[in-house]
């Protein structure tokens, strides 16, 4: 068989690829050694979504009485919980596999493997090996949980992401490691369903990679639920003779031991690229990513690469865009490359967080003479209504011409409003606009508009 394109995995890279080449009239294969959707639909983003709500929903009962609700009991089925975010991640799978038929885009079942003069050798479950052609091959082969040494994985006892989603019982102790969105997020669903939760950060601060009023924010809503939190933290050991496991871990204050039922490893993701036959072809790679020009092909003419596998955020919503972008030049289209610095960033914890663009302190580090508004959800009528007071949107902006420098919230819902931002930032939007931008009363989203004209002096329910 030869193809236009054959796009080795189908995850939100992968799959969206394939989608638009096809549009373009492309003649298309994707291959899929596991589930059609890849990590994201099915062992990522969408499932922890669903367990996430779940514990939301779990966090309202509590509360109920806050909102004037009376609840006669209510208690957690960890079981029926799984199973429903189980479901949801079934039925998106079941979504991309109708749009591979919708789009006439063949799907081959097995592993994967670039050859040398543009060829893709696939062996399945049978160990049968078939080789396909195609005039451009798309290496999308995504990441998996990093395992460190001091971490040995055993998927029992000291477990990964994948392993977190499907626990057989609820822990009544867990050590999470690592407080990037991975770690906090289920960090936050075990803590809220009563699971007893530690969570250990290497930095000062936990989600680092966010700004640090939101690092602080977080840290005392985590608090507040009962986590405890150890920052500037490593593990050292994890001895799991016995019925739990015994964590050893190294704090300011010198080293403490922590007894758990289960250790979840959330430092980080490594890419895919064992026996892809990246060396047999010459693509050429470095720190564990394969390298590309701006628009995803690699050194070698005709193959391309996207998504975790490549540099730049690991993020779903990234390697559908990377993947958009090189079909539509292999087709001839003129796309321009991707602003990495307008990516957004969500982190789904409770309350949730959602970045885009410079830090306060990036800024500072670039030269940049700033403005900074804030505005916290506690003078939010919406947020208040909520009954979610916890947060706050802070906007950077250039004092000299008014540019958007960066965005930072964290509160209820903010994973929803960040998109303005991004848009804004794109069209060049100065702070005078913003705030001229008339937001609707009440919502959450009018702390943009506050945090604007905060950043010029002019805020008026502060």
């Amino acid at each position: 068989m030869t193809y236009d394109l054959i796009v080795i995995g189908s995850g939100p890279g992968g799959y969206v690829a394939a989608i638009r080449a096809s549009q373009l009239g492309l003649k298309t294969a994707i291959v899929e050694r596991a589930e059609v959707g890849g990590i994201c639909l099915n062992w990522g983003c969408i499932p922890t979504k669903a367990l996430l709500k779940s514990a939301q929903v779990f966090e309202y009962l509590k509360h109920a009485a806050d909102y004037g609700i009376k609840v006669n009991g209510g208690e957690a089925d960890f079981g029926a919980v799984v199973k429903r975010s189980r479901d949801v991640a079934d039925g998106m799978s079941k979504g991309v596999q109708f749009l591979m038929k919708k789009n006439k885009i063949d799907v081959i079942k097995g592993f994967g493997k670039v050859k040398p003069g543009k060829k893709v050798e696939v062996k399945d479950d049978a160990g049968k090996i078939t080789t396909y052609e195609a005039k451009h091959i798309m290496i999308a082969v995504g990441a998996r949980s990093r395992a460190l040494p001091n971490l040995p994985q055993d998927g029992k006892k000291i477990i990964g992401y994948r392993e977190a989603m499907v626990l057989p019982k609820q822990p009544k102790t867990m050590v999470v490691v690592g407080s990037g969105a991975i770690g906090s997020e289920f960090a936050y669903f075990y803590a809220a369903m009563g699971t007893k939760v530690t969570l250990v950060e290497f930095m000062p601060a936990i989600v680092p990679v966010e700004d640090e009023e939101v690092s602080k924010q977080l840290e005392r809503s985590f608090k507040k639920i009962g986590m405890e939190v150890m920052t500037s933290s490593e593990v050292l050991s994890v001895d799991t003779k016995g019925d739990g496991c015994k964590v050893k871990v190294k704090t300011p204050k010198g080293e403490q031991s922590i007894d758990c039922d289960i250790v979840l490893s959330a430092v980080g993701i490594a890419a895919n690229l064992e026996n892809i036959g990246l060396e047999e072809v010459g693509i050429a790679t470095d720190k564990g990513k394969i390298l590309t020009n701006p628009y995803y092909q690699t050194n070698i003419p005709g193959y391309y690469a996207i998504g975790d596998c490549v540099g730049g955020q690991a993020l779903a919503h990234v390697a559908s865009a990377e993947g958009i972008i090189c079909v539509e030049k292999i087709a001839g289209h003129h796309p321009e490359p991707l602003d990495y610095n307008n990516i957004p960033g969500c982190t789904y914890t409770s309350p949730e967080i959602a970045s885009v663009g410079f830090t306060e302190k990036k800024a500072k580090e670039a030269g940049y003479e700033i403005k900074v508004g804030k505005f916290p959800y506690s003078a939010s009528g919406k947020a208040s209504a909520a009954g979610a007071k916890d947060g706050f949107v802070k906007l950077i902006f250039d004092a000299k011409y008014g540019e958007l420098l960066g965005a930072h919230m964290i509160g209820f819902n903010v994973t929803e409003m960040i998109a303005e931002i991004v848009v804004a930032r794109k069209l060049e939007t100065t702070g005078q606009e913003m705030i001229r931008s008339v937001h609707p009363h009440p919502t959450m989203s009018e702390a943009i508009m506050e945090a604007a004209a905060a950043a010029y002096g002019e805020v008026i329910h502060l």
